[in-house]
């Protein structure tokens, strides 16, 4: 490596939720840690995938579900700064943890580092109808959407919409709680709207979209981190080739390519809003128009972070990591070519795209190197933790979302 990270200051992982099979979390724990930084993570038992890393220090079992009174959180975390003993970076994998940071900057600042934001932008940002709103304001293309305030607003835009529509929840904070629909979904007919719709109560959180059809669209990813004058410190861009489930879920298979349009689209919108930190984006080019059209901004890091590095070695964890310790973050190109893969929803998701005969016009030929989401040479553990966690649970998750698929409807969990 042509850079050295600050090994006095350790790093974070911080998750509300139950949901123990997350490879974005192991790959931040693996990443800081062969740099020498003492890593630690919230984990929901002693038995997860993340807590079986040979590069993790101690993990801290604390099961959480996201619904919690903020303060409950805040003095959860403060109490792990204080047997950490140390001022730790803090690496927040889902919004939950993003944003409970952002709004509590003073109480958490003393214990951790962070990057400094508008304590409302990162909730705005995760939510549906915010990042829309936005995304108007500053000129950036996104999906045409509608944010129905009853039923009758549901039967009134079925009455015009053109169908296929996508219906997700409108805020991330209630997918665990009371979720209108298990993640995006693709309703076929303005009979399926209505009679999902009748089950979003008297005033639905949800959010209605255009459907892009998977034969003129494209779905590409950015992940970057921004200094604290929204000056990017490491940016990249690829291609999803895969995701599951199909076409609508967590990406499964895909590769840096770069993609000079989407870097200045991203670079400009993050200084237009004056965002710093992580952020994860998916966007989809419509063939139809030309334009990429932004889906959802994700105000931490992406569970697939680890497809970019760039020459000198740099992803967007050890970005931040070495920006918030006051060092240099070296400058080089992407790896253009190299692929990434999880390894436990990739063949499923590999199945259906055959099926279905997509394919990614991008994605190049060949890969130039390939990183495996669990599997590692000098980490074995979480994937032989996760393989025992995955089998049996796993393969029913999978059978439900694939039936799902098959009945004209895509659900994600992301």
């Amino acid at each position: 490596m042509p850079f050295e990270a600050d090994r006095e200051v350790p790093g974070l992982i911080v998750k509300f939720g139950d949901y123990p099979l997350h490879h974005g979390g192991v790959g931040a724990i693996r990443s800081l840690g062969r740099l020498g930084v003492p890593m630690y993570a919230v984990t929901e038992d002693a038995y997860t995938p993340a807590a079986s890393s040979r590069y993790l220090k101690k993990a801290f079992v604390w099961p959480t579900t996201g619904a919690e009174d903020p303060g409950h959180l805040v003095e959860g975390l403060l109490r792990i700064g204080r047997r950490i003993g140390r001022p730790t970076v803090l690496v927040p994998t889902d919004e939950e943890a993003a944003v409970l940071i952002a709004e509590h900057q003073d109480d958490l600042a003393g214990s951790f580092l962070f990057p400094r934001v508008d304590p409302a932008l990162p909730r705005r940002l995760a939510s549906k109808q915010g990042l829309h709103e936005l995304c108007v304001e500053h000129g950036i293309a996104s999906p045409a959407s509608a944010f129905p305030e009853s039923y009758e607003d549901i039967v009134a835009f079925a009455g015009t919409a053109r169908f296929p529509v996508v219906a997700k929840n409108r805020e991330a904070f209630v997918r665990r709680e009371r979720p209108a629909v298990g993640g995006t979904t693709r309703i076929a007919t303005r009979e399926g709207l209505l009679a999902l719709a009748r089950d979003w109560g008297a005033r639905p959180g949800v959010i209605l979209q255009e459907y892009l059809p998977r034969e003129e669209a494209e779905d590409w990813i950015v992940h970057a981190c921004f200094d604290q004058d929204s000056n990017p410190v490491a940016l990249f861009t690829g291609v999803k080739v895969r995701s599951w489930p199909p076409h609508a879920g967590m990406t499964a298979n895909a590769y840096v390519v770069d993609n000079p349009e989407l870097t200045d689209l991203a670079a400009r919108f993050i200084k237009q809003i004056g965002y710093s930190g992580i952020i994860d984006l998916d966007l989809r080019f419509d063939r139809r128009d030309g334009q990429y059209k932004l889906l959802d901004f994700n105000p931490r890091m992406g569970a697939q972070f680890r497809l970019f590095e760039n020459e000198s070695g740099v992803d967007v964890v050890r970005a931040m990591h070495l920006n918030l310790t006051g060092r240099a973050v070296p400058e080089g190109e992407q790896r253009t070519g190299h692929r990434y893969i999880v390894e436990n929803i990739d063949l499923p998701a590999l199945l259906a795209y055959r099926r279905s005969g997509y394919t990614t016009p991008h994605a190049p030929a060949r890969a130039s190197g390939t990183e495996l989401a669990w599997l590692a040479g000098d980490d074995p553990l979480p994937f032989l933790t996760m393989l025992a966690r995955f089998v049996r649970p796993g393969a029913k998750h999978l059978y439900q979302l694939w039936r799902t698929n098959r009945r004209g409807s895509s659900t994600s969990t992301k």
